[in-house]
């Protein structure tokens, strides 16, 4: 079953896009090699709205919201995870629409930092993130848009939560299923166990469509997320076979399993190899001397 990507998405930055029945997508214009086009923000609703990842702190991007918004009354502002391209704008929306933020919870690790390791992804992380309200996995909240349930979905970051739109079968997936890329899952922000978990638990779900934080809609979503599952199982079997065959550190492993990937996501790819031996270290198929991370030297037990 291969990974079907779509890497064609147009943006279309600063315009509202219908993407559902009254559900409008605008994204944001912070392009990169780790966002792709964009971060999206979806507003839910007719007359009162719901936004859902307000995205970077952007002032263009903030002022297309306001333009969207039309003066209309927002009743809650959900966050899928405390990183800065989907949170960042909270604090300056908020306070133009006094509309309480709901979320999984503030931004943490999935483990503790082990003896001199670095978070790679610590610059991304909203730490000062605090939701007005939090919600637990599988509670529903009712809004006039319709009755949205969270779905916790740790793996890219501890605190990852889906939101379902139970009426019209639409899950809000963030970044835990994106239709342009797999997700980056690199510890201690995330952990590929509970990558792994979070994919079996969507696989229990009956949506129908899924709206990404980046990216174009996923039409097929289950089958999509059974290849994702597929990829990801394939790429730690590699990782493994590589250790097997001598591989030691992790560059090794990116440089030779990784051929095709652009340079400059190599980093990224190096986070997820990480990721995926901290996992098979986990299970005790390959062993580390010291600490399990990036500088470490990896060998089959």
């Amino acid at each position: 079953m291969s990974l079907d990507l779509d890497t064609n998405f147009q943006p279309e930055h600063g315009r509202p896009v219908e993407v559902a029945p009254e559900i409008v997508r605008l994204t944001a214009p912070n392009a990169s090699p780790m966002t792709f086009t964009g971060t999206n923000t979806y507003l839910l609703g007719r007359d009162r709205l719901v936004v859902i990842d307000p995205g970077p702190s952007d002032e263009r991007h903030l002022e297309a919201l306001l333009r969207v918004i039309d003066g209309r009354p927002v009743e809650s502002i959900l966050v899928t995870h405390t990183h800065l391209d989907h949170s960042g704008l909270c604090d300056a929306l908020k306070a133009r629409t006094s509309a309480p933020v709901v979320a999984e919870g503030p931004h943490r690790t999935a483990r503790p930092l082990a003896a001199n390791e670095i978070n790679r992804l610590d610059a991304a992380a909203d730490h000062a993130f605090r939701p007005d309200r939090t919600l637990r996995d599988g509670e529903t909240m009712t809004t006039t848009a319709g009755r949205i349930t969270g779905t916790a979905t740790p793996g890219h970051t501890a605190n990852h939560m889906a939101f379902a739109l139970e009426e019209s079968g639409i899950l809000f997936s963030g970044d835990h299923v994106m239709s342009w890329s797999t997700s980056i899952v690199a510890p201690p922000d995330g952990g590929m166990a509970d990558y792994m978990a979070s994919l079996d638990k969507l696989l229990l779900r009956s949506d129908t469509l899924y709206l990404p934080g980046h990216g174009g809609p996923i039409a097929k979503p289950l089958a999509f997320v059974r290849a994702l599952r597929t990829h990801r199982r394939m790429r730690e079997q590699a990782i493994l076979e590589r250790v097997r065959a001598g591989d030691r550190t992790i560059p090794e492993i990116v440089k030779a399993i990784y051929r095709s990937t652009p340079v400059a996501l190599h980093g990224a790819a190096a986070l997820s190899v990480f990721a995926h031996l901290e996992n098979l270290c986990e299970r005790g198929l390959v062993a580390t001397e010291g600490d399990c991370d990036l500088s470490g030297r990896f060998e089959p037990c």
